[in-house]
């Protein structure tokens, strides 16, 4: 009797002594990542501070610029902290197909040069007008408003109002996973409309917005810009192929508003991620949004 009471006492110990190691690593792990997450989080307000100190230097932004470099790895207690700043100017504005709740024509057309570049349907230009513009009718051949949506086994309406946030393409008629991300590096769904920064386009974004130019000729610009970036509008127009490429001074600019901020934390064994898109009007950034993963 007596040996059993020992082995139960010593079994209890030790399960008592096993929970209780098991529940100083949770906390371990929970305090770790509080700490990753107050890092990430830091890395955006860095980012703001950098923002806000080129604003006040400078009117123009390009790919030279201190911003725009990424920061390596920096040591913190216990961890380390990255961070980068990516324009987000120089990308199709989705949200642009749309103005005061009517379709864009001039907008939808670039866009369909832009996928078709892509290797992409054009008529996904027309059927993602028809979920963001305010009526309910479909505008063009192909087009999907609440007739198409309502008779799918999921019924749910189109949004008639601008995009949130990229992922909600997967919705919109046409738009899978795949075609999303051959998208994703080329497009952005910013709050407001606004001009194309010629600084960072890409070669595909820059032939979808200027008159008749062409890949190859918006390959050379790029290419030259890396060298020497824009300096204003009319630099830009001066150094346009083939003599000149008619393009209207509302379309493009060599400044930018918006930057998606990623900030990694990392503290023992605890990642992670936060990210924030800001708007900068002059002065501090402003947050639109921000994610922590």
């Amino acid at each position: 009797m007596v040996l059993l009471i020992v082995a139960l006492a010593t079994s209890l110990a030790a399960f008592m002594a096993t929970q209780q190691n098991l529940w100083l690593r949770q906390v371990e792990s929970q305090f770790e990542r509080a700490q990753a997450r107050r890092i990430g989080i830091a890395a955006i307000d860095w980012a703001r501070a950098v923002l806000a100190d080129d604003a006040r230097a400078s009117s123009i932004d390009h790919e030279k610029e201190i911003w725009a470099m990424r920061l390596p790895a920096q040591p913190v207690e216990n961890g380390e902290v990255t961070g980068v700043i990516e324009d987000r100017q120089g990308l199709f504005n989705l949200n642009n197909l749309v103005r005061n709740g009517a379709t864009s024509a001039p907008d939808v057309a670039q866009f369909q040069k832009l996928l078709g570049m892509l290797g992409l349907p054009v008529e996904l230009a027309t059927t993602l007008a028809d979920w963001m513009d305010a009526d309910s009718e479909a505008q063009y051949p192909g087009g999907a408003e609440d007739a198409y949506y309502l008779a799918l086994p999921r019924p749910y309406r189109a949004a008639n109002r601008p995009l949130a946030e990229i992922g909600e393409l997967s919705l919109v008629k046409g738009f899978d996973s795949r075609t999303i991300e051959r998208l994703r590096p080329f497009v952005a769904v910013l709050p407001v409309l606004g001009a194309i920064n010629v600084n960072f386009a890409p070669p595909e974004v820059l032939a979808a917005v200027v008159g008749n130019m062409n890949l190859a000729d918006a390959r050379l610009m790029v290419q030259q810009r890396s060298v020497r970036p824009f300096k204003d509008v009319a630099d830009f127009r001066q150094r346009l192929p083939h003599g000149g490429i008619q393009v209207s001074d509302l379309n493009i600019t060599i400044s930018s508003q918006f930057f998606l901020v990623t900030g990694r934390g990392s503290v023992g064994r605890a990642q992670v991620t936060a990210q924030a898109l800001l708007q900068r009007t002059g002065g501090w950034p402003t947050v639109v949004w921000q994610s922590v993963q």
